[in-house]
């Protein structure tokens, strides 16, 4: 017997197969820093870093372990360029997060497609009405929008559909 469900041999696209064989390294790396820079351990270890630096820098330790006076130039730079690295970081995660939307998009419109063409083959070799079936359709996706839309005029099997 062939491979496949019931000797079909049906092969549909595995959306993690698709996005790992467009991941590399850069985008490894990019995903993991935004991942960490996302969580309250990063926060807190940015709270424990600033205290540290600011209290040194105040002279709490004595004027020998000053090593940036107020008001905190080296800080505000590094600080800055934390920023802007994170910003970018995000940014290439979002990019990311939209390629992998549109992949599961075509995906999800591939599938789409595969049961159409198969409920059309199924509905002609039962002798099922294709044109009342799709009647039908418009007439429940109309009735379904004009619940969303709090429409008054709800389209009956009475009144065709276009």
């Amino acid at each position: 017997m062939p491979p496949g469900i019931n000797g079909l041999d049906i092969r549909l696209p595995n959306e993690q197969a698709v996005l790992a064989r467009m991941r590399g390294t850069q985008d490894r790396i990019a995903d993991a820093i935004t991942t960490f820079a996302g969580t309250m351990r990063f926060v807190y270890l940015h709270a424990l870093w600033f205290t540290v630096w600011i209290t040194f820098n105040e002279g709490l330790f004595g004027r020998s372990a000053i090593w940036d006076p107020y008001p905190f130039g080296l800080l505000t730079m590094i600080v800055s360029l934390e920023a802007i690295f994170l910003s970018t970081f995000v940014m290439v995660s979002q990019n990311r997060q939209a390629i992998r939307e549109k992949v599961r998009a075509d995906l999800d419109f591939e599938t789409n497609i595969r049961s159409e063409v198969w409920s059309a083959h199924m509905g002609h070799a039962l002798g099922v009405d294709a044109g009342q079936v799709e009647q039908d359709v418009k007439i429940l996706l109309a009735q379904n929008r004009a619940k969303m839309n709090n429409t008054e005029q709800i389209p009956t099997a009475n009144q065709p559909v276009d």
